[in-house]
């Protein structure tokens, strides 16, 4: 196995072309960690930090900014507000019945113009976030009080460096190796590391060791779970019915559809966050309300959700719910079932069409219910882990652990079948 990575290895570096995609990659991330690294002037650092310490939905937007929104720098919005307009197209394609031809039905043409109208949508995200991302941090003394050409031209600014990350992401895709908004995001997680194994060995206490030693061996066993869940599938056998056409018979293949355990990805994680933790926002910003019976209800809503045990429990049945919920967006047995039959395949013992819609649906419902749980276990990890070795300074992110083993798996992917084609 070694061997064959360091074959790969070398093939790259051998491959003019294949080269040249992995060097670009690698520029391009760095002119995205130089934008990160610029920060917006008038920053008030403490508040800052205790900020995003004390915020888990700003954390998460720091996960997705790349580390951006931590200094509040030119991209502080990062590839946040295109991951929006993409869970916002994937949401209307339910409601849309031609956007959902577009996207499921119309080959990658329709996936093209698809994805052109994301990116339609990203503009307008970036310029409404840049604003009330403003607007609440002002509120916060992190940022100073600014006139409103100052506020126009500060959201300008955000909303551009947002759109230009974007840009940088969709160069990637297409000169590159890989998926260009994951590997940003990626890049911005990775770049964390350093401050987190310095912030850890900083307050290292030799009393805590075996919870170290917990934590480390943890944090191997919990990555291998991570692997094994998001490459696991459950083959469905096809069959391809035999054909005559002149003299030549056609068919009479087998092979398998593969379904993925984990169909749905980190998204549900997304939305699930996203509801528990903008109600607490709005709760916050509402506890500083003059009507003294609206403040204090507020504040009792605060007090009730940053509760450790209610956030975990909400936390994971939501994360739970929404797996289905976006399985059932994004799997169709139905137009899956239509597309092997119209090919003149068929899964051995079931009939084709409606049999076959209804067999198809029953195994992904029985196996999205592994993955929910899985999603469900990543997502209330640091809570778990925190309280079961009591260490705060280091943690494992599970949302940022399902990207990083998500995108590097993928990129190995890509990778391995360049090679493979130029060794054939």
């Amino acid at each position: 196995m070694f061997d064959s990575f360091l074959r790969k290895i070398q093939l790259v570096i051998e491959d003019e072309t294949l080269r040249k995609r992995v060097l670009f990659v690698l520029g391009a991330l760095v002119v995205f960690r130089i934008l990160a690294a610029i920060p917006t002037p008038g920053i008030n650092i403490a508040a800052l930090d205790a900020f995003l310490a004390n915020n888990q939905f700003f954390g998460l937007l720091n996960i997705f900014s790349g580390g951006g929104f931590s200094n509040l720098s030119i991209v502080m919005l990062g590839v946040g507000p295109y991951i929006t307009a993409s869970i916002i197209m994937q949401l209307m394609t339910i409601l849309s019945p031609k956007l959902k031809a577009l996207y499921q039905e119309e080959g990658d043409a329709g996936r093209q113009r698809f994805m052109q109208y994301s990116r339609y949508l990203t503009v307008p995200m970036a310029f409404f976030q840049g604003f009330a991302f403003l607007m609440l941090l002002e509120q916060n003394g992190i940022v100073p009080p600014l006139d409103l050409l100052g506020t126009a031209t500060n959201v300008f600014v955000i909303a551009a460096g947002s759109l230009l990350l974007m840009w940088i992401g969709e160069l990637i895709t297409e000169f590159g190796v890989g998926n260009g908004v994951s590997l940003i995001i990626f890049a911005g997680i990775v770049s964390s590391i350093p401050a987190a194994v310095a912030q850890a060995t900083f307050s290292f206490d030799i009393s805590q060791l075996p919870a170290y030693i917990a934590f480390l061996a943890a944090a191997v066993a919990i990555t291998a779970g991570v692997v094994f869940i998001t490459e696991a599938e459950r083959p469905v056998p096809v069959t391809y019915a035999r054909r005559v056409r002149g003299m030549k018979v056609l068919g009479g293949i087998s092979t398998y559809l593969p379904l993925r355990v984990n169909q749905a990805g980190v998204i549900p994680i997304i939305f699930a966050l996203s509801l528990i933790l903008f109600p607490q926002m709005i709760a916050t910003f509402l506890s500083r309300s003059p009507i003294e019976w609206l403040a204090s209800g507020a504040s009792a809503a605060v007090t009730f959700l940053s509760n450790q045990w209610v956030y975990g429990i909400l936390y994971f049945f939501l994360v739970f719910l929404f797996t289905y919920f976006y399985t059932a967006i994004t799997f169709e047995p139905h137009q899956i079932a239509k597309n092997l039959q119209k090919n003149g395949a068929f899964i051995p013992g079931v009939r084709p069409g409606i049999m076959t819609a209804e067999y198809l649906g029953n195994i992904i419902t029985r196996i999205t219910l592994v993955g929910a749980l899985f999603l469900g276990i990543i997502a209330v990890l640091p809570i778990i882990l925190q309280g079961v070795t009591g260490l705060t300074a280091v943690t494992i992110g599970g949302t940022a652990l399902l990207i990083v083993v998500s995108v590097v798996l993928d990129l190995v992917k890509k990778i391995d079948a360049q090679t493979s084609i130029r060794e054939y």
